[in-house]
């Protein structure tokens, strides 16, 4: 039932969105385009597949294993991203009269779509390194200058897979870490089917190891199955807990709580941030690792020094960010909330079109300053 509750809870309204954008291209490029009868009614019957395409291939992705779904997922996320940005352009091009007819309109709307389209594969394709240095007021110098690489939202199963995985190890043992963190929403599938996939993370290197804490896509897959799986691959699941990192006699403090979300499935998790910090020493810094950015409202109460976060994937495509601000207190980057820093990671991968406009995917490589005063 865990695979299957998020289509409970989104199909409808995803229903009713495709729906609505279909209907708009079908208007702008069919209808107002006047074409004869014949072609009016294929192009239709096209637009009409296309449409139902969608919430079928999901639905299906969900219930076959990866091995099938994999060869329809992709082309159906692909059309919905592009569907997507040819109804952006029709809407831009709506109220810029600079076509002096339908058919050039339509046309206009097919190139600008297209190409925008086109943009948005090929960002999304192009994770870069993001390097963050961060003072932190109680970080003492014996540890200034420790790095830490940040990954998030990968989203193994949908469209990724190992080879995009192991291309991502290696970028990220190249930058010789002290510590790698993995900030959720590691993958979309279960252990059967992704075995395989994430095994790439068991390569990860660095002085103090690989730290993960569950996203809410983690929830829909089968997160207890991870939890176990995951430390066969020689990566720290760190539920509601906090470890101790040393260098040259001084410590560094680590937590992670559970996704926020995870207390609306019954696998005994929930988010417990008193529970990860309980014993710990005050006097020391201490980041936590929490997939979700508001998690920063009781972060702040706990004297978290840095939190990293995920989730939002920067919007993935430039218009819908704003969207998130309703939601969350940030939506990317470094932002300060009372006494803590809480930096937001863009994302690696991307979930759902494979597709990425003005938000392009990061490995974030952070390095930890001492602060002057300290």
């Amino acid at each position: 039932m865990g695979r299957l509750l998020p289509l409970v809870v989104y199909l409808p309204a995803g229903v009713a969105i495709v729906g609505g954008v279909h209907y708009y291209l079908w208007a702008r490029l069919v209808r107002d385009v006047g074409f004869p009868p014949l072609p009016a009614q294929a192009l239709t019957v096209l637009l009409a597949v296309l449409a139902i395409s969608v919430p079928v291939g999901v639905v299906a992705s969900r219930l076959a294993p990866r091995r099938w779904s994999v060869w329809w997922l992709e082309p159906v996320y692909l059309w919905l991203g592009t569907s997507v940005f040819l109804a952006l352009a029709a809407a831009v091009l709506e109220v810029l009269p600079a076509f002096p007819s339908r058919v050039s309109s339509a046309t206009g709307i097919l190139m600008l779509g297209s190409s925008v389209s086109l943009w948005a594969l090929l960002e999304a394709r192009s994770a870069r390194v993001e390097r963050v240095e961060i003072s932190l007021r109680r970080l003492p110098r014996e540890l200034d200058g420790l790095r830490i690489v940040q990954l998030s939202d990968l989203h193994i199963g949908q469209t990724l897979g190992r080879a995009f995985l192991e291309r991502v190890v290696a970028r990220v043992n190249e930058l010789a870490p002290d510590a790698v963190v993995i900030t959720g929403d590691l993958v979309d599938g279960s252990v059967e089917d992704l075995e395989r996939d994430v095994a790439p993370l068991s390569a990860l290197t660095s002085k103090y190891g690989t730290f993960f804490v569950t996203g809410n896509h983690e929830y829909h897959a089968g997160a207890p199955e991870w939890c176990e799986h995951l430390g066969k691959l020689r990566v720290r699941v760190l539920r509601n807990e906090h470890v101790a990192l040393e260098r040259n006699g001084q410590i560094l403090h680590l937590a992670g709580i559970d996704d926020s979300e995870a207390a609306h499935f019954d696998v005994g998790h929930r988010a417990d941030l008193p529970r990860a910090v309980e014993g710990r020493d005050r006097s020391r810094p201490l980041i936590l690792l929490a997939h979700q950015p508001k998690a920063v409202h009781e972060a702040v109460q706990h004297g978290v020094d840095l939190q990293l976060s995920g989730h939002t994937h920067g919007g993935q495509v430039w218009p819908f960010r704003w969207l998130l601000r309703a939601g969350q207190p940030a939506v990317d980057g470094l932002r300060k909330m009372g006494d803590t820093l809480l930096y937001v990671s863009r994302g690696t991968g991307h979930s759902g079109p494979p597709m990425r406009l003005g938000v392009p995917p990061e490995i974030t490589e952070l390095v930890l300053r001492a602060s002057a005063d300290y």
